[in-house]
């Protein structure tokens, strides 16, 4: 097959693939588990041979060695979420934080906002007919990839392949093959707050439901409590292990879907071998750009779609703070907002912000008065639905704001209660 000659033409190493890298570049990488973690390694081995290099994407999942201050000079990082790895860098300076909605990214790429130099991307076998799939992170990558003047593909044979986008290895200009295990996601320790604040949410899902699940123990709570659901469905940003039991017990099967149905939809993958197991060739699994999965439009068009996020703390108003603690930034809007629109365009939607009611070991009520000075409100007082902490659930819809305050202060840590009590009465009273 012709393919394959063009295949072996573009074939070369990490070091070799690297060099089109040239300082001053935006180098944009495949994004949280599907990091190509060769063509990274390589292009720090360049570090005296670069300046000014920008690397860019969301959540990194590797060491994200770039932001560690012996880099500076050579490179420097534009974070579209901010994780573990990252957070340091960006807290002294030496890295810079990008808002945006998950959905709105990959216009980003395609208008020239963001024009990419170099897609660096991790991809699957070809198949037979020299077609790879991105494998367990298609997001922005895709539209990465496609507007980019330079594509280096890692080609990873133990990445699955995955259904609902790939592309021609006609279109990549440097081929790297690897070995690497997929970069893992272990399951969150559940602890009984967790499972408190599972149990209540699940009393707001109704068989037939779609879910859109975030990341952390919260969402894989609330998956321990839906055994006894029937037709679940899944439109989501991502999954992980949790939803693999649902599905082999029956419960998820996504029968009662009035968009895609008999199709899980996500846009990228976090979890271990079993989940990407799960997903290896498996047509029930679509993975489909972030600009589609996570367009409110979109969303909006699954009936009985119901979104689960959390959050850092609530204020008195209901406004949501996912992003920062005590002004550093240690996350980003990702898809929470996304998803909390698309449930209100949904028929019988519903859109669940869910949190412990306090932090620091108890120290701290995360149902507070108001937002600290300077504290960016990720989902607005008037997208607000539901807040669930593990003392109950708030239904804050069509309520006043002395109203919201009352439900507020009911499903707050009771430690607290008293002086949210005084403290509403200061504003309200």
């Amino acid at each position: 097959m012709e393919w394959k000659n063009k295949y072996k033409k573009k074939l070369c190493s990490a070091a070799e693939a690297v060099k089109a890298i040239q300082s001053g570049d935006r180098v944009v990488t495949g994004h949280a588990c599907a990091e190509p973690q060769d063509l990274i390694e390589a292009m720090l081995a360049r570090k005296d041979e670069l300046k000014d290099v920008e690397v860019m994407h969301m959540v990194a999942m590797g060491p994200a060695d770039y932001t560690k201050e012996e880099m500076e000079g050579s490179f420097h990082h534009n974070a579209l979420f901010v994780g573990g790895s990252t957070r340091k860098a960006i807290k002294e300076n030496r890295a810079d934080y990008t808002p945006s909605f998950f959905f709105e990214i990959p216009e980003l790429f395609k208008n020239n906002h963001l024009e990419v130099d170099v897609a660096m991307v991790q991809l699957s076998k070809p198949d037979r007919h020299g077609y790879c799939s991105y494998g367990v992170s298609v997001d922005y990558t895709k539209a990465a990839a496609e507007n980019a003047d330079i594509i280096i593909a890692e080609v990873n044979e133990k990445m699955p392949r995955t259904h609902g986008s790939n592309i021609h290895i006609s279109k990549l200009d440097y081929i790297v093959e690897s070995n690497n295990e997929i970069i893992e996601l272990p399951n969150p320790e559940i602890g009984e707050v967790e499972q408190k604040i599972g149990e209540n949410v699940a009393q707001l899902i109704d068989d037939g439901s779609t879910l859109q699940l975030g990341i952390g123990a919260i969402p894989d709570a609330v998956l321990n409590f839906l055994e006894d659901k029937k037709d679940l469905g899944i439109h989501s940003e991502m999954i992980s292990d949790g939803v693999v039991d649902l599905v082999e017990k029956g419960v998820i099967n996504n029968s009662k879907k009035n968009l895609n149905p008999g199709k899980i939809i996500v846009t990228f993958l976090m979890g271990t071998k079993k989940l990407y197991d799960f997903i290896d060739d498996n047509p029930e699994v679509k993975v489909l750009p972030v600009d589609y999965t996570n367009n409110p439009a979109i969303i909006g068009q699954n009936d009985n779609l119901i979104s689960i996020n959390s959050a850092v703390e609530v204020d008195f108003m209901g406004q949501a703070a996912a992003e920062t603690i005590n002004g550093n930034q240690i996350s980003g809007v990702g898809g929470q907002v996304d998803y909390v629109r698309g449930a209100s365009f949904s028929k019988g939607g519903k859109a669940v912000i869910a949190l412990p009611s306090t932090a620091g070991n108890g120290k701290y009520s995360r149902i507070v008065p108001e937002l600290n000075s300077g504290t960016p409100v990720t989902t607005s007082r008037n997208d607000i639905h539901y807040i669930v902490t593990e003392y109950g659930v708030a239904n804050l819809k069509a309520k006043t704001l002395k109203k919201r305050a009352e439900e507020l202060i009911k499903i707050a840590h009771p430690d607290f209660r008293d002086e949210l009590k005084d403290q509403f009465k200061k504003i309200y009273n």
